[in-house]
């Protein structure tokens, strides 16, 4: 892309909340390289679920975005799309970033109109009705990453090179990481498990019954562990619930924490254990192993974690990338199928490597 004319602001209109944020991270890095002496404004929704943290407490004092602006998704009132579209003239950016989820073409082309009338004259990352898809892979049978089709949208700006670890950063602070520790209490220093059983959404529920049992096995084996317990607070009750039967030491950190003390207090641990969900991408992004019993909402290898290093548990049956919030009629056969015996012996490859490494 030409640079000709500078670019003093950005705005970057991306929505969702922790785990859409963290997957499109590689992009915030490219752009704050691209752009590193200008101003930039994430266009987000604030907040988008009880249990979904807004986007910007998970980039937080990062530096890669300077602050946000406020979108009520799905509003139809004139009054607040007036309001929009003033804040964004007064803001005046010289360019707009789309990092938007896959969607229909004739909203991508509403909001090019809107986008327009707001006094934005060039916008990056707006697809074509053909570019609306995963790639497929036939040789590995996955779907192209959520980060890996961002990269792709706004190529023009540069290669924000998804496979690369470094460009997950979330860049927490030292008082990030001093909170971390001390939320941990007695567990600061041990070998740490950590768990996320909670979920927004009962198609990705992996139920806590399983969860319990599973994690009453790893303590059986892996005695000397403690265990972590995370998510929102609408999460404690299932997570204390999932960790009852771990006899050793644990805390249960769910409401407690912002996005950032999550992932710094996930540094810590060996593996993450969970479903899909927002604190599996924390954990991914600061470079911790996961074991995952993955719904098959999604296609394959969208929303997988990043790097290459995690169990994924991914069962297909024939109506795998239903996109349901809720599974009625095929009673979550994703999910059920996935056994308490296959999520350990995946545990146990995981850790069993990380013993390796520390011999």
């Amino acid at each position: 892309m030409s640079h000709e004319s500078p670019i003093r602001k950005v705005l970057i209109y991306r929505l969702g909340s922790l785990g859409d944020t963290v997957v499109a991270l590689p992009c915030f890095h490219l752009i704050a390289r691209c752009f590193p002496h200008a101003e930039r404004v994430l266009l987000t929704n604030l907040p988008v679920h009880a249990k979904a943290a807004a986007s910007a407490s998970v980039l937080g004092d990062s530096g890669l975005v300077h602050g946000t602006m406020r979108y009520t998704v799905g509003t139809r009132r004139m009054g607040e799309l007036l309001r929009l579209t003033l804040e964004i003239r007064r803001f005046r950016p010289d360019l707009a970033i789309y990092l938007m989820p896959i969607r229909p073409y004739g909203r991508v082309l509403r909001d090019r109109i809107f986008f327009r009338i707001a006094g934005v004259g060039r916008i990056v990352g707006l697809p074509g009705e053909w570019e609306l898809k995963h790639r497929f892979d036939a040789a590995t049978g996955h779907y192209e990453p959520e980060a890996r089709r961002l990269a792709r949208a706004i190529s023009a700006l540069g290669d924000a090179h998804p496979e690369e670890m470094a460009n997950w950063d979330l860049r927490l602070s030292e008082a990030e990481r001093q909170d971390a520790v001390a939320s941990l209490g007695a567990l600061g220093g041990r070998r740490l498990i950590a768990c996320g059983p909670g979920t927004k959404m009962q198609s990705k529920d992996w139920g806590q019954e399983k969860w319990r049992e599973l994690l009453a096995r790893l303590h059986a084996q892996y005695p000397l562990h403690g265990l972590v317990l995370v998510g929102a607070q609408e999460d404690y009750e299932v997570s204390e619930y999932s960790g009852e039967w771990w006899r050793g030491a644990k805390v249960n950190l769910c409401g407690r924490l912002t996005p950032r003390e999550t992932a710094a207090v996930l540094e810590g641990a060996e593996v993450f254990l969970g479903p899909d969900s927002g604190p599996m991408h924390l954990a991914a992004s600061v470079g911790v192993r996961c074991v995952i019993a993955f719904s098959a909402h999604g296609l394959p290898g969208v929303w997988y974690p990043a790097g290459r290093q995690h169990e994924i548990v991914y069962h297909q049956p024939e109506c795998f990338g239903c996109g349901l919030e809720t599974c009625v009629v095929m009673k979550k056969e994703c999910m059920t199928s996935v056994t308490v015996e296959e999520m350990e012996q995946a545990v146990g490859r995981v850790l069993g490597a990380a013993m390796q490494v520390l011999k």
